[in-house]
């Protein structure tokens, strides 16, 4: 009765632990530095952002200029603004793209982010489903062991060829090599956590996601947001490209003042300020190719947002098969586990009455452990599945 009490706490405590998880992934998980560096590309994006707003805007000139000559020495400074105020469109959307450019910026940087916090959470996930496969060998190598020395027993009775006993001894070798290899897994996903985290992985706890429903999913979808952003800039870009070749309407002002003049009588002003506004147009052969290139570049923009969608409803189907598919081991893992546990009382009662042996109950308590531990594993990957999905939303 010893082992089917420990067999179900064994099976409480999965249950216990699969359900007291953390409910949302820690974005803090990343290093100092890491989040840092995203800090910096939002600030860097602000400031880039800004100047593009302003790109519309011309320098004001500023020169000072000293005139040696063999009969006057003139000093000079002059200030000069040439402005266009008005290009058939192309100032507004300059400065419709220049935010439109920013959001897309912004949702790229988001992008980068959610995708690093899905790298660390999935190592995360895969560090303790490697504690969990270390501890199924354990009890696979204890399996093992018990079959040598059934084996041995029975070959030194003389009910048993050495063949036998050498199929066994191999197949714990196997599992010790397993053993070897999963362990050095560990170490090595252990470096590429420590490489992206701020803290050991066994500080984090670990998350429990549900499952987005579809229509928030491409709602909320990053790569659709892109998407929409960047048919948004196409299109003033495609406007843009056109202003070119418009009418543009500037106003000019240059001042002007003579430090010294050395009394030049040909300098009546030591001052003088000259006002003007202008109206231009370039004839380029090339602008209807310009303006059509750009225009085609939308049109791309707009067929690759429908390409985006498509993808994401099939990354969507494809996720919901991969979970489907998680769960129905899982429900035959825990039929398993059902099956051994029944198999588990009957043994020991036949252990009891002297039927069986103490190996036989070990050897059955094990394989119970086992499948315990396989719906612990199969819980976690399906979490990564989900991972997935949340590394893909807003």
């Amino acid at each position: 009765m010893q082992y089917l009490k420990l067999a179900s706490l064994f099976f409480i405590s999965t249950i216990f632990i699969s359900n007291s998880f953390a409910k949302e992934v820690d974005e803090n998980i990343l290093s100092q530095d890491r989040l840092d560096i995203i800090d910096f590309n939002k600030k860097q994006n602000e400031e880039n952002s800004s100047k593009l707003r302003k790109d519309w805007i011309n320098p004001i000139t500023l020169s000072y200029k000293k005139s040696y000559t063999e009969t006057y020495d003139t000093t000079r400074s002059m200030i000069s603004i040439n402005q266009p105020i008005f290009k058939s469109g192309g100032i507004y959307s300059a400065i419709k793209y220049a935010n439109v450019n920013y959001k897309y910026n912004d949702l790229d940087i988001e992008s980068q982010r959610k995708e690093l916090i899905k790298q660390v959470t999935t190592l995360l996930f895969n560090l303790h489903i490697i504690d969990l496969n270390i501890k199924k060998n354990e009890y696979l190598l204890k399996n093992a062991n018990i079959d040598i020395q059934r084996k041995k027993e029975q070959v030194l009775n003389g009910f048993l060829d050495t063949s036998y006993l050498d199929n066994a001894i191999l197949d714990a070798n196997t599992v010790k090599n397993s053993l070897a290899d999963l362990y050095f897994q560990k170490k090595e996903l252990e470096n590429s956590f420590n490489n992206l985290a701020s803290k050991k992985y066994t500080k984090f706890e670990l998350p429990q996601l549900s499952l987005t429903d579809k229509e928030k999913f491409l709602e909320n979808s990053l790569e659709l947001a892109k998407a929409r952003v960047d048919v948004k800039q196409k299109d003033y870009l495609t406007t843009m490209s056109m202003s070119q070749y418009l009418p543009t309407f500037s106003v000019s002002m240059d001042y002007s003042h003579y430090h010294d003049t050395d009394e030049n009588p040909s300098i009546v002003d030591e001052t003088t300020t000259n006002y003007g506004v202008s109206v231009s147009m370039p004839i380029d052969v090339r602008a209807l190719n310009d303006v059509q290139s750009q225009r085609i570049e939308y049109l791309k923009a707009k067929l690759n947002l429908n390409n985006i969608v498509l993808e994401e409803q099939n990354f969507y189907k494809t996720k919901l098969s991969k979970i489907d598919m998680i769960e129905r081991k899982k429900e035959i893992a825990k039929e398993d586990y059902k099956l051994y546990d029944s198999l588990l009382k009957i043994i020991v009662e036949e252990k009891n009455a002297q039927l069986k042996t103490q190996s036989d109950v070990d050897t059955l308590a094990n394989s119970q452990k086992i499948k315990s531990l396989e719906v612990q594993i199969l819980e976690l990957q399906k979490q990564i599945e989900l991972l997935d999905i949340y590394s893909k939303i807003i």
